[in-house]
């Protein structure tokens, strides 16, 4: 691949932060679904190829879903890419929603050139699958992004051991990259697809490019679903079904040249509020563009010399609008947006410019004593400076941008609306250019009709499109003897449905843990079980639970789920030997502890547990419902999300119920 493609592939790996998760990474939830028991499915339909297809397939490539499902879904991706890791909660949530017999996933190899460890993952998980099958794929599969920062040879053979194929023989035939030609072939169809970046999903041979919400998702599928209705009463085979709306969809689809411009001529306006947002540029400008922006991002920095432009070609018809948007995986990012709003603090808009300026103008120096140094440069106060960096003085603000961002599905940076009208990237000049244009017509029309200047803004964004509410759920009040934590007359409660064996689980105990630290006695947290039935482990597991809960309380039930998370994803980390000596360690009475596992004793509880989410429509773990105390109706949080997303929905309940005066 040359140097051009790399970067256009960068820059959509990049571009793919338009999910849900974590500004953009926002970090990127995941979650594990209870139709992932289909794992049968994986191999139900033995040798299969459908290399007819505008997209070629076949049982050589791992697959989850019944190989007739009247949709298919050929995802291209990069073990190393972070917006690859953000979709993956999307398609977990897919899984859950149309199961095996409507929706086919099928995995194809895309490690990206600049992604130094995408290629070898992708070469370990094809031996895994080669030599295990489709089951042991998707779990080697689900390690690999559950230890994305970790993609080691040696890792590689731990994950395959865990997925239940032999080390010395996964390692001998890695060694000598037996199956490498498998992710050569997959780079080659994708780039005879039309793939330049990852992730890449191609929905019945309709391309979906990047992390995109799951509203987009859904809305393909579900098309899908009622053509491929119609194909198979019009008496296509349901085995032909894929083949042949994929290519009556690929000859529908414009040239590459005209989708790209499709996708930016989208007209959709979005009440986008300016706030008390840093500005440049008069209240009474035909156009507001606002960005969200990180100042770790090389993408965000590329186009500061496009904003620069708009601004000297346009003048006082632009304003420009700064949100913050730190990802998780720019560590320097937040205190950056620290200094830049200390700046504005104490020299107004000025200020914040200035600082703006020459962040970016130094953007590989943003150490603590660098931005000090800035400060001083600046003119500023450096104390006050080093003061709210150290106390991330501005965090609420810098959350609230993040919050707003994620309603918005604006996660990736830089994300921008031009009068409330979605550009995503670092675009060229001539794409803002030809939205700018538009809207100054637009906006010299309503000045026309007499909407005054400094109203413009307003009157353009005020029908526009707003986010769709939270999710909600409404959820049975946990038993007497279910295990919880915190202040039991807490006005908040949040219900975890969880499973010891499952990674997103184990993942999600850092964010659970920053809920007790930032809320302490005003949240009361609730252990709801939710074994799922794939999780071979999640069982026995959570009778170890209960019966140290029995011994000893709710002390004694947090004690075990702590070694049990703690331990989760090592080798026998739920061998019977392992819970006993946990047992053990914690002075549980160990002949009670063995008798309660060879009896089952708490199975009924816990399948009781596990059906409250079933009726709930929470068939995925871990999933979180936040409520008010003695409330059904609660908020639902689906998947290992980040913290900023359970503050934004806990502090909702403290406002609806009043908490926040009691």
């Amino acid at each position: 691949m040359n140097k051009g493609t790399a970067i256009v592939g960068f820059l959509l790996c990049f571009m793919a932060g338009m999910a849900l998760m974590w500004g953009i990474d926002r970090g990127a939830g995941g979650g594990h679904s209870a139709s992932a028991e289909a794992t049968q499915e994986y191999v139900a339909g033995g040798t299969w190829d459908h290399s007819d297809a505008s997209v070629p397939v076949s049982s050589k490539d791992p697959t989850w879903g019944n190989p007739n499902a009247p949709v298919t879904l050929v995802l291209f991706s990069d073990f190393e890419c972070p917006f690859c890791s953000k979709v993956e909660t999307t398609l977990t949530q897919l899984r859950e929603q149309y199961g095996p017999q409507k929706l086919r996933i099928i995995w194809k190899s895309n490690p990206l050139p600049f992604h130094k460890n995408a290629r070898p993952a992708s070469v370990a998980a094809e031996t895994v699958f080669r030599m295990k099958g489709p089951e042991a794929f998707w779990k080697f599969h689900e390690l690999a992004f559950q230890n994305q920062r970790a993609l080691t040879p040696e890792n590689f053979e731990q994950w395959a051991a865990q997925a239940g194929v032999d080390k010395a023989k996964f390692k001998a035939a890695y060694d000598k990259q037996e199956f490498a030609a498998k992710v050569d072939a997959d780079l080659a169809a994708g780039k005879a697809a039309g793939v330049s970046g990852t992730p890449a999903s191609f929905i019945n041979g309709i391309l979906l490019s990047g992390a995109q919400p799951i509203d987009k998702f859904k809305q393909v599928i579900d098309e899908q679903l009622k053509a491929a209705d119609a194909a198979i009463k019009a008496g296509t085979k349901p085995e032909k079904v894929y083949a042949k709306l994929s290519q009556e969809n690929k000859a529908k689809a414009p040239p590459p040249a005209n989708r790209d411009q499709a996708q930016q001529e989208d007209k959709t306006v979005w009440k986008v509020p300016v706030g008390t947002s840093p500005t440049k540029g008069p209240e009474t400008a035909l156009v507001t563009i606002i960005e969200w922006s990180d100042f770790q991002c090389p993408f965000c920095s590329r186009v500061v010399p496009t904003l620069d432009e708009v601004v000297k070609t346009y003048g006082d018809k632009v304003r420009i609008v700064w949100k913050d948007n730190p990802l998780p995986m720019h560590p320097r990012a937040e205190p950056a947006a620290e200094l830049a709003r200390e700046a504005r603090a104490q020299k107004g808009e000025a200020g914040f410019w200035a600082a703006y300026d020459l962040l970016w103008k130094n953007q590989q120096k943003l150490t603590d004593d660098d931005l000090l140094g800035y400060a001083k440069e600046l003119g500023l106060n450096v104390d006050k400076v080093k003061t709210a960096i150290l106390d991330k003085k501005y965090g609420a603000e810098i959350t609230a941008d993040q919050d707003l961002a994620d309603e918005l599905q604006a996660s990736g940076t830089p994300h921008f609306f031009i009068n409330g009208r979605r550009l995503v990237g670092a675009q060229p000049i001539e794409k803002f250019k030809a939205v700018i244009d538009e809207e100054i017509k637009k906006a010299q029309e309503l000045l026309g009709k007499g909407v005054a200047a400094k109203d413009l803004y307003n009157e353009i964004i005020k029908d526009g499109k707003t986010p769709p509410p939270p999710e909600k759920k409404t959820v049975d009040a946990a038993p007497a003897e279910a295990a919880w934590k915190g202040n039991d007359k807490a006005k908040v409660v949040m219900q975890i449905f969880s499973d010891f064996e499952c990674p997103f689980c184990k993942r999600a105990e850092d964010t659970v843990a920053q809920v007790e630290k930032a809320y302490g006695d005003k949240v009361k947290i609730v252990w709801r079980h939710k074994p799922l039935p794939f999780h071979k482990n999640a069982m026995p597991a959570a009778l170890a639970a209960e019966e140290a809960k029995k011994q000893k309380g709710n002390e004694g039930f947090w004690k075990m789920h702590d070694a049990l998370f703690k331990g989760a994803g090592t080798p026998d980390a739920f061998a019977r030997t392992t819970l006993e000596k946990y047992a053990e360690e914690q002075g549980l009475d160990l002949g009670k502890f063995k008798s309660a596992l060879d009896t089952e004793a708490h199975k009924k509880f816990i399948e009781s547990e596990s059906g409250v989410a079933d009726k709930a429509g929470i068939s995925g773990t871990p999933g979180f419902h936040i409520a008010a105390a003695g409330k059904a109706e609660g908020y639902f949080i689906s998947g290992a999300q980040p913290f900023p997303k359970f503050k934004k929905m806990i502090d909702l309940v403290i406002k609806e119920s009043g908490a926040a005066k009691k």
